[in-house]
């Protein structure tokens, strides 16, 4: 059973097939945490729990001086009945008190996973593939109730945790600090990895030691943001690629989020992560209740990449959802490198036609075919044709690329709208805004507030007549800023703290009608490139735009780090023109096709501009993909040499049978008279043989991981790549 309730000692053994996770009910109704780690087959305390009486420790029962919740290892903690650090959660009564005491009432296990209100979270296809325990718990003075859940999601060792606030009251209680999860462990000797950047250089890897007091990451900005990724993980001293105790956390939610460890002079971690209590609040009157978003937490005893190969598992078949979840994706071209706004109906169907001849599938029109809009500054919310640009409609278009053999496919930027637009002269009050402030703007536009519900509907009423009046294939959904003023007109004042959280909740529904309605469109995500990279977008969309630098150096790095967490499945990587429009670097076409494999495919630029030798070249990096992108989209990636630690980076990827691999290297600068370069690689079947690339010499999976994979020496010249390819001997 993968989750075991023991009467004796009360505790609750979780098991996936390689982890345990246990939890106890302690004393008067405190709930502890015992142990998250590799499996064990049965608790029995054997790490018993000690209660020292330490000065200025506050004792919640007067006849124990030695028990103390400030040392408790808890699983749901709060706030002013002794534990003084950082607490899960918090309410404000309506006498301004804040204090609250929970202790458990009642349990249940149930088969499978229950669904959660209104928010995107990792799903089964069969009960036997989960089992969700759910802890309730009560301020007996309050009547309010919290219940705890935890799904095992048995085969992909993983553990999904939410949590459901309930007032049962009289009265109202506003609800302060919602996190979806807490841990309490019993040493700090961890390293803390998380995810940080900005635009163009997102998701770079940020390693630290664990210090006493709080270090956080988090992001306010309405969104869950380039800067910070919500997502941290704990690396146990010595950890790395391939071996160690690594602990991830990841929350699906795509809002305002917090992810904070504290380290208590005791040299214990408290990790938690939620929603940002930053300027959040919710109002609960009696009878409501309120749902957090769900975090999913993942251990490993095999290093990071361990840790990275369970989510990818577990986000490509049960989060991600829909016909592409497991299709393979079109190879594409999008036009807005080539033209940006600059584009008429004949130089877009220039480019379709020579996409098609160079063996591409899908066309992408990009920013600028709707309204009147011809720059960044207008237009955003008028979403119907700019007959300037195609005079005969955008019928009239797809026809011509489909006479191409080609799909099509379109972008929009449904959340935002621009100053200068006909929706927002009609519609000033649509807008996220504080009634008596002047508005922000950026990039000339401001953010629509869905929040409301007739916002939402209009919008899908607009987008809904485009995607009805052609065979459109493939939507590209964007957002270019975030949240300041931040207020709802739709809200009245004691719940305008609730905006930033119901516009996600209606983000979400907006995203949930659409797919639903239009199941045979490629929805793919954007947010200034990889500004909204979170797995609560992915529940929707199954791919997102990786980042808007498309320089395939600088992709080095932000693909790497995104595999954190992420599967190559979810990174749209793209072919971009040279020299880069992002940084200017030049780098030969054959680098950037090794760098783009690594992901969803496509190229962006004009492809009218290359030379025969070029086309020739893009043709067969085009048949090359074809032929495996199913092993890219659905392989296990093994990272070999990390970017952000020298000159060259290596992965590599493995079907899930093991009898074939893509191995990848890329070394940046060229050095004088440089050593020799040895792959070691990894995830093979020690007992098969491999031919390489084709050739006639074999060999066996084990001398390839263990004697290693000779890099070429004469890979002269600056940014150069090398690929080979794995095949088991039939």
């Amino acid at each position: 059973m993968p989750i075991v309730y023991n009467e004796q000692n009360r505790s609750f053994h979780l098991s996936t097939l390689d982890t345990s996770y246990v939890l106890q009910i302690v004393r008067d109704g405190y709930l502890a945490h015992r142990y998250w780690g590799k499996r064990i087959k049965r608790f029995r305390d054997s790490n018993t729990l000690l209660h020292v009486h330490r000065p200025l420790s506050p004792n919640p029962d007067p006849n124990d001086g030695s028990f103390s919740l400030d040392e408790l290892p808890q699983e749901y903690p709060g706030f002013g009945r002794s534990d003084l650090r950082t607490p899960a959660y918090q309410i404000e009564q309506v006498n301004g008190s804040t204090t609250s005491d929970l202790r458990y009432v009642s349990h249940c296990i149930v088969k499978g996973k229950p669904t959660l209100e209104k928010l995107p979270a990792v799903y089964i296809e069969s009960d036997d593939e989960a089992e969700t325990l759910e802890i309730t718990l009560k301020d007996e003075l309050l009547e309010f109730y919290v219940i705890l859940s935890y799904t095992v999601i048995v085969p992909w060792n993983a553990i999904a945790r939410s949590v459901r606030f309930i007032n049962r009251s009289n009265e109202n209680i506003r609800l302060l600090r919602a996190a979806s999860m807490s841990v309490d462990f019993g040493d700090a000797d961890y390293d803390l990895l998380h995810l940080s950047g900005a635009w163009a250089k997102e998701r770079t890897m940020v390693t630290r030691l664990l210090f006493q007091g709080n270090q956080s990451v988090d992001s306010r900005r309405g969104a869950s943001s380039p800067h910070h990724n919500p997502f941290i993980a704990l690396m146990r001293k010595g950890a790395d690629e391939s071996k160690g105790e690594v602990y991830g956390f990841n929350l699906v939610y795509s809002g305002n989020f917090l992810a904070n460890v504290e380290v208590d002079p005791y040299d214990t971690a408290r990790v938690s992560i939620g929603i940002n209590p930053f300027d959040f609040a919710w109002l609960l009157e009696p009878g409501e209740g309120f749902q957090s978003p769900e975090a999913i937490m993942v251990f490993s005893a095999d290093g990071l990449g361990g840790m990275s190969r369970i989510y990818h598992r577990l986000y490509r078949s049960r989060l991600c959802r829909g016909k592409f979840r497991d299709e393979i994706r079109p190879i594409l071209v999008n036009n807005w490198e080539a033209t940006y706004f600059d584009f008429n109906v004949e130089k877009l169907e220039q480019i379709a036609t020579k996409g098609r001849e160079l063996g591409m599938e899908l066309f992408v029109l990009d920013d600028g075919w709707f309204g009147k809009r011809n720059d960044d500054k207008s237009s955003l919310g008028d979403w119907f044709v700019n007959r300037d640009k195609l005079p005969n409609g955008l019928q009239d278009l797809v026809e011509r690329v489909n006479k191409q053999n080609m799909q099509f496919g379109l972008w929009f930027e449904p959340e935002m709208v621009s100053v200068d637009s006909e929706l927002y002269r009609t519609h000033p009050d649509w807008c996220i805004h504080v009634q008596g402030r002047s508005r922000t703007t950026s990039r000339s536009q401001l953010i629509l507030d869905f929040s409301r519900t007739e916002v939402c509907e209009a919008i899908v009423g607009q987008l809904s007549r485009i995607l009805q009046s052609a065979p459109i294939t493939y939507v590209k959904w964007d957002m270019n800023r975030h949240m300041t003023e931040v207020g709802s007109a739709g809200l009245p004042a004691e719940r305008q703290r609730e905006t930033a959280h119901r516009y996600i909740l209606g983000l979400y529904s907006v995203m949930e009608k659409l797919t639903s309605v239009f199941p045979d469109i490629l929805f793919e995500s954007c947010s200034s490139g990889g500004g909204r990279f979170d797995p609560g977008i992915l529940f929707y969309m199954p791919q997102t735009w990786t980042s808007d630098n498309s320089d395939a150096i600088s992709r080095l790095k932000i693909q790497y780090g995104t595999s954190i967490v992420y599967p190559l499945s979810t990174m749209g990587a793209h072919i971009s023109d040279v020299p880069n429009h992002q940084v200017g670097r030049v780098t030969p076409l054959e680098t950037r096709g090794h760098v783009a494999f690594a992901g969803v495919f496509g190229y962006e630029l004009d492809l009218t501009k290359f030379t025969d030798a070029e086309q020739q070249l893009v043709k067969e990096q085009v048949q090359f993909y074809k032929e495996v992108r199913e092993l890219v989209l659905h392989g296990d990636l093994y990272r070999l040499l990390n970017p952000f630690e020298g000159n060259e980076t290596a992965w590599m990827i493995v079907s899930e049978d093991r009898s074939e691999a893509l191995v990848f290297f890329y070394r940046v600068l060229a050095e004088p008279n440089p050593g020799f370069r040895t792959l070691h690689l990894q995830g093979l079947d020690s007992d098969t043989e491999y031919t390489i690339d084709g050739g006639e010499q074999v060999y066996g999976g084990d001398e390839l991981m263990y004697n290693g994979l000779r890099v070429p020496f004469n890979l002269n010249g600056d940014f150069r790549s090398k690929l080979w390819r794995l095949r088991k001997i039939k």
